[in-house]
């Protein structure tokens, strides 16, 4: 009997810190089952501390994820779909990553860019959770995915 690999997912971010580790952490536990799921960054930073906060207060589990470089991904696995998260890894992803079979621009504010006290930047990661999972969930409901 022989296995069928599931698609793999990569979602691209500048940073690897928010937008595409919550995303990663969302479709993981919405899809994981359908899907093989990863993010990277273009030029990753250590995942902020507000991201690991507000998807914990949801309920999702960054266990295992950590930031990473997308050339972590050069040539080491099919990528079915790229997904960036970001207007820098939009314009970057066809150049990085020619063998991705679908290519999917998501642009999000970067809520580590939100000024103010911790409450104005906290309520700009949840904002930005919220905005992911709208979105995952709206892909998910595609014919096709």
């Amino acid at each position: 009997m022989t296995s069928e690999r599931k698609p793999t997912v990569l979602f691209l971010c500048t940073g690897n810190s928010a937008r595409s580790q919550m995303a990663e952490a969302i479709l993981r536990r919405r899809a994981g089952d359908r899907f093989e799921v990863h993010s990277a960054g273009l030029a990753p930073v250590p995942i902020h501390p507000l991201t690991v906060r507000v998807l914990e207060e949801a309920g999702y589990d960054l266990g295992g994820q950590r930031s990473k470089s997308v050339r972590e991904y050069f040539g080491s696995m099919l990528i079915t779909h790229a997904i960036s998260v970001c207007e820098a890894a939009a314009e970057e992803c066809p150049r990085l990553l020619p063998g991705a079979l679908r290519l999917h621009a998501w642009p999000f504010p970067d809520p580590a860019a939100a000024e103010g006290d911790e409450a104005a930047r906290l309520e700009a990661f949840r904002a930005a959770r919220a905005a992911i999972e709208e979105r995952i969930d709206a892909w998910l409901r595609e014919d096709g995915v």
